[in-house]
């Protein structure tokens, strides 16, 4: 019995580790060149949006009191990804710079499907990794982010995110009507200082100066230039450029997600500061089943919000009377975002409607629509 329920196990988890698919395919399409660097973009966007729409929804959900050690393939495919997409983004730079076969255009191509990787599975994967309590996999998720230069993300997510999302507090809630363009240079300037800020206020409450050691800042700037460093030694100040660019390419993917996940919903104002509690319709939910394994489970984002804690095989999925629904898969929305009509045209429609079936009390919804802030000092 003891036997089945492993194998059992490890079965259930075997969609997930469809991301390490991604690994041998941008080798080939490096050693290929020319119209074959397309295969990784093409593959995680197109492929899977094509998928979704053959394998359709999933609705089930799994026990959320399911133990921890039910879960060991689960978890381990996103401890074994640092060691996998290191391999890959400094192996790539070594390549591009030292064997001659690739043209400029060539390399930009390249690691434009680098940054696809290590936004597309690396920030979900740090996401899954920066929640949990283990010592081990918060610092695998702060490798990652440092892989992307984004390590200040984790502050963010963690202290400011969570708490404030869906108010004018939160930098990455993008408001309605805000196409991704204006969203995009907004939140990459605005999450910056509230991570800080985030820090450095948590530090007070201790008694110590935002200097201290403590800071986690200090060990985010530590693996950054580590990074910068190996990639200088290994392509000089051209495998610099490729490491930056791969890393702006993977934000680009990370904002373009929380672009989708809570555009145009806003938790409810009680006065004096303080708002209603987070709920799972404060979220844009997807339960497109292919488009979920390759994101371990991301679009599932009503639960995560409404419970932090849990791992990704037990996130749940709800129906539209409790969160409201994507039309389609990230893959697709993402895309999608990028057309700031076409996006408005599919989604404000989604949101006026969430607003009457939520809040029909609220007649005015203009303070709402405010510019967001960052959090206070």
């Amino acid at each position: 019995m003891a036997l089945a329920a492993r194998l059992g196990a490890a079965k259930a988890a075997l969609p997930f580790w469809l991301s390490l698919a991604l690994v041998p395919l941008i080798v080939l399409a490096a050693s290929l060149g020319g119209w074959w660097l397309l295969l990784v973009p093409l593959s995680t966007w197109w492929l899977f949006t094509i998928l979704d729409a053959v394998g359709g929804l999933d609705m089930e959900n799994a026990d959320p009191a399911t133990p921890d050690g039910d879960l060991f393939w689960h978890k381990l495919v996103t401890l074994v990804w640092f060691p996998l997409q290191a391999s890959v983004v400094f192996g790539m730079i070594w390549f591009a710079q030292t064997s001659g076969t690739l043209s400029l255009a060539e390399k930009l191509g390249l690691f434009f499907g680098v940054g696809v990787l290590s936004g597309t599975i690396g920030i979900t994967y740090a996401h899954e990794l920066m929640h949990q309590k283990s010592k081990l996999e918060r610092r695998l998720a702060d490798l990652l982010l440092a892989c992307v230069l984004y390590s200040h993300f984790r502050s963010e997510h963690l202290l400011v995110h969570h708490r404030y999302v869906g108010t004018r507090r939160d930098p990455v809630t993008a408001r309605y009507n805000e196409g991704f363009h204006r969203f995009f240079p907004r939140v990459l300037r605005e999450s910056l200082v509230s991570a800080v800020r985030a820090e450095k206020a948590m530090l007070m409450r201790k008694g110590l100066s935002a200097w201290h050691l403590s800071n986690p800042f200090w060990r985010f700037a530590a693996y950054q230039g580590g990074f910068l460093a190996l990639a200088y030694m290994l392509g000089g100040w051209g495998g610099v450029g490729l490491f930056a660019f791969q890393a702006f390419v993977a934000v680009w993917q990370l904002e373009l997600t929380n672009y989708v996940e809570h555009y145009g919903l806003t938790r409810k104002h009680l006065g004096d500061g303080r708002y209603e509690h987070v709920l799972p319709r404060h979220s844009w939910n997807a339960s497109h089943k292919v488009s979920n394994w390759l994101l371990i489970n991301l679009q599932r984002h009503s639960d995560h919000h409404y419970k932090p804690d849990r791992r990704f095989p037990l996130l749940q999925t709800y129906g539209e009377d409790e969160a409201p629904q994507l039309p389609f898969g990230y893959p697709l929305m993402t895309m999608a975002a990028m057309v700031p009509p076409l996006w408005k045209r599919m989604m404000n429609p989604r949101v006026k409607q969430w607003r009457r079936a939520h809040y029909p009390e609220i007649e005015d919804w203009h303070p709402y629509n405010k510019a967001l802030n960052p959090a206070p000092r």
